[in-house]
């Protein structure tokens, strides 16, 4: 069987339960607890269960999760009290009966989301459920019971759905190569949409995925919030003596503009915005208020949640939160400052020190190598204060420079030897890429952006301020920036292995890439893509996804490079469009090229031009046949139509690799490349039909491909097509009115 029943600790718990987990899976993955709120303490404690129908926090294939008219019962999704505890939690999912929807609820009482009404077997506000391949989702609604269930096309593939301590739902799906569950949906999708996210008196990040203490107040618990557990919320600095104050002055509030809690206590009419101050300041268990300027006046009583910080374009909302006695906050305030400057102080002596230092040093060595006079006093700097030079990275909202080191162009000549040609790595879609080292034998990639590129000052500042806010293993990591009069440059952690181009399309060193390798390949690229469609706080379409852009490291594992044309989509959105078609001829998807629509669909075609790639070993834009000269895509199709796929495998591979898993990642290529975005799959689901047996994806339907009537060789060609592209690798950036 699939499961198997026994006692177990949850974590670090000293308590035992009672539970059903997955036979197989390592970690322990448990679904089901009999004892949630009675643990057992000891090896000789006595358990007495006299009722299972306790309520669960996942939700299985197969199962239902509603509401039984005849016995009035619902069945009900509770998450756990946390990793270590899995007595009932604050977060729970049911059927709201009368709009025949799912809501997730705070503490059993508070509503902040619901799955929108029925739309078919599906709900509106969950677009995850439509055009799936893996998932057969139903509601079912009769003169005996509404509820929700679900199946798995596939039966061999291992998936759940959870209430989790996030005050999420999220549907998981278990990856046998890497032993890991994969997220392929959540809802909320943001989650400071959560209630009660950052606990009282916090302020939730959604850009930087984190909670905040609002100015005055500190965490209640240092241990959890370091732990990223933020549901203790925050405590002033200072407690309000309501006795105590007598004056109303400026150190009595704190002002902050955010998103503030929809629901106020009470509402007033004031005429001016000192009346609403005076009525709340007076007011004992008033703790904040907010004025519009239009006689209205809102006031919170008690503790303040779901506070957020404003996102880009937001409608400005002051609010101003009562703070402890005046005498107590002032001298807080006074001895925080004379802190701040004794180490403010301290640390710049220490800088001041080890700069002069390290430059003397610098110098030192220039002198012995008879360094040229551009790389005297060459030094590495990783401070933000070259004033006319960070400033151009500020962000357009506030005075904050992203947290990105600045480097000295010095400090870069001097790691390049002036940008040798012996240095030169490649040739990038908008410039070269040089190897560079700092002392230390730390090695460095070195992306300069020539003149000639189309890359401007724009492009530039989308690559850093993307990249500084990305973290995954597939896409690589940006470690400084240098701007000056003349020179923008992008400094990359090395990759030994350079470029995935330079294997697959070289007589001899595509030997070094076996199937398995090729296959780790994919996969990487995929989860890298779902990141950025999926996972990642910032919803980014790449828009220039091509093997020279993949980057190998000493392992041969895949990063997604050059972010200089990759877009943030808000929030749901998962296209737009532009006038400026940008990109790489074979790579772009018909839609984008021919009417400038882009979406994540747009990344898919792209991935699918790969994948065939990698595993023919040809160029996308070569042509193909005698008889009818068809480039990679439309020779990939006529093969598969012809059942002939294996031809397309290179000939290196045919005798080593897993000939099924070879046909399965053609399969999944050819249903990304599929002419209409609609067809085509997300990246979640290419990550779950990579991991599966592969026995019953769908069947693709014919991409978008080029007949070339008159060919007289197997290399690239222009098109007839009325847009941009690049023919020879090398991306395009030219505006073209349509």
């Amino acid at each position: 069987g699939s499961f198997e029943l026994g006692f177990f600790r949850p974590g670090d718990s000293r308590y035992y339960y009672i539970g059903i987990w997955y036979r197989r899976l390592n970690p322990q993955t448990v679904v089901w607890v009999a004892n949630r709120d009675k643990p057992l303490d000891g090896a000789d404690a006595n358990l007495r269960i006299s009722q299972v129908l306790t309520t669960q926090h996942t939700f299985l294939p197969g199962a239902k999760l509603g509401y039984d008219k005849r016995t009035q019962r619902k069945q009900v999704l509770v998450s756990w009290k946390n990793w270590n505890d899995p007595a009932p939690g604050l977060f729970s999912l049911e059927i709201d009966p009368k709009h025949a929807q799912f809501v997730i609820k705070w503490n059993r009482t508070k509503e902040y989301w619901a799955t929108g009404s029925r739309d078919g077997q599906q709900f509106g506000l969950v677009p995850e459920m439509r055009l799936n391949y893996i998932y057969n989702y139903s509601y079912i609604d009769n003169e005996n019971e509404s509820y929700f269930t679900y199946s798995l096309y596939d039966s061999k593939i291992t998936s759940r759905l959870i209430m989790d301590i996030s005050g999420q739902i999220k549907q998981l799906t278990w990856l046998d190569d890497s032993s890991v569950w994969n997220l392929f949906w959540t809802q909320p999708r943001k989650s400071c949409e959560v209630y009660a996210k950052c606990g009282a008196f916090g302020v939730c990040d959604e850009a930087n995925a984190t909670c905040n203490c609002l100015s005055g107040f500190k965490p209640r618990s240092d241990r959890q919030w370091n732990s990223n557990d933020y549901s203790g919320g925050c405590v002033r600095d200072q407690k309000v003596q309501c006795n105590a104050i007598t004056e109303d002055t400026d150190n009595s509030w704190i002002t902050s503009i955010m998103r503030v809690p929809a629901s106020q206590d009470t509402n007033i009419t004031a005429g001016k915005a000192s009346q609403c101050r005076s009525a709340c300041f007076y007011t004992c268990s008033c703790t904040a208020y907010t004025y519009d300027g239009s006689g209205n006046c809102s006031i919170w009583a008690g503790d303040l949640y779901n506070l957020q910080q404003l996102s880009k374009n937001e409608i400005v909302r002051t609010i101003f939160v009562k703070l402890g006695s005046p005498e107590d906050q002032t001298k807080a305030r006074k001895s925080m400052k004379l802190k701040a400057i004794f180490s403010s102080i301290t640390a710049l002596m220490f800088l001041l020190i080890g700069s002069f230092s390290y430059i003397y040093y610098r110098r030192r060595m220039a002198k012995k190598s008879d360094r040229s006079k551009g790389t005297q006093g060459a030094h590495i700097s990783h401070w933000h204060k070259a004033e006319g030079e960070a400033k151009v990275l500020m962000n357009e909202n506030s005075d904050e420079a992203i947290d990105i080191p600045y480097f000295h162009l010095e400090t870069i000549l001097a790691a390049t030897d002036n940008f040798s040609n012996a240095n030169k790595l490649r040739q990038g879609g908008f410039g070269p890429v040089y190897k560079g080292i700092f002392p230390g034998e730390k090695e460095i990639a070195v992306k300069t952006l020539s003149s000639q590129s189309g890359q401007g000052i724009d492009e530039f500042k989308n690559e850093v301020t993307l990249i500084a806010k990305l973290q995954h293993r597939n896409l690589v990591r940006l470690l400084g920036y240098c701007i000056n009069a003349t020179e923008q440059i992008l400094l990359y952690e090395y990759m030994p292995n350079k470029s995935l181009d330079t294997f697959i399309f070289d007589g001899t060193l595509c030997h070094l890439l076996d199937w398995k390798k090729r296959y780790d390949i994919i996969l990487g690229i995929a989860r890298g893509l779902s990141y950025l469609h999926h996972d990642s706080r910032l919803r980014i379409i790449h828009r220039d996804l091509k093997t020279s852009n993949i980057l190998l490291d000493e392992e041969m594992n895949p990063k997604i490079s050059d972010f200089g044309l990759a877009r943030i989509v808000e929030g749901k959105v998962t296209e737009a469009n532009t006038k400026k078609i940008v990109g790489t001829y074979g790579y772009m998807s018909p839609e984008y090229a021919l009417d400038g629509l882009f979406s994540i669909k747009s990344d898919v075609f792209s991935f699918g031009v790969v994948v065939l790639e990698i595993i023919s070993g040809r160029r996308n834009t070569g042509f193909y046949q005698s008889e009818e000269a068809l480039n990679l895509l439309g020779y990939a199709w006529k093969l598969w139509t012809e059942k002939a796929e294996t031809q397309l495998i290179e000939k290196s591979l045919l005798e080593s690799c897993n000939r099924s898993e070879a046909i399965k990642c053609i399969n999944i290529a050819l249903l990304c490349v599929q002419e209409d975005p609609n067809h085509r799959p997300n990246m979640s689901d290419v990550i779950l039909m990579l991991g599966g047996e592969g026995t019953n994806l769908p069947t693709p339907n014919r991409p978008a491909f080029v007949i070339r009537t008159h060919a007289s060789s197997t290399s690239s060609s222009s098109s007839d097509k009325k847009y941009i592209v690049s023919n020879n690798q090398v991306t395009i950036t030219v505006e073209e009115g349509r």
